[in-house]
């Protein structure tokens, strides 16, 4: 098989993940991922895109992951996971399509303007 190489993005976190033939060894910036990733609904996002695809022991998954914050990146190193099980088997995608696995979630931060307090936020103003 080789090993496959994707990415995923979230927020401004980016995922590039490294799939190879393995026990089910999944490291995050050299870590294990339950070290990396402390609670249970992290955990569960990495895992599931392999879950969905029964494929939990089939592979070894080394994972660099840098930019925003704990759930970005949870949920890049899942997009980019289920990428990586589309291309070993096109099956896969009908499963994960459906989920929403797939798909790039847009959403950003919106700058803060000047003049402003935040994004959208306005100073109070006065009359006096």
């Amino acid at each position: 098989m080789g090993v496959i190489h994707k990415i995923g993005r979230r927020k401004t976190a980016v995922a590039r993940v490294y799939v190879s033939e393995g026990t089910g060894n999944i490291t995050v910036n050299k870590k294990d991922f339950k070290t990396y990733f402390p609670t249970g609904t992290l955990q569960y996002k990495v895992l599931q895109p392999l879950a969905m695809t029964e494929n939990a022991e089939n592979f070894d998954i080394k994972v660099n992951v840098y930019g925003g914050g704990t759930t970005g990146q949870a949920e890049a190193v899942r997009m980019a996971i289920a990428r990586a099980m589309c291309e070993v088997e096109v099956e896969n995608r009908a499963i994960l399509k459906p989920e929403g696995l797939l798909t790039r979630d847009p959403r950003m931060v919106e700058r803060k303007k000047f003049g402003q307090k935040k994004a959208r936020k306005r100073f109070q103003f006065s009359k006096r």
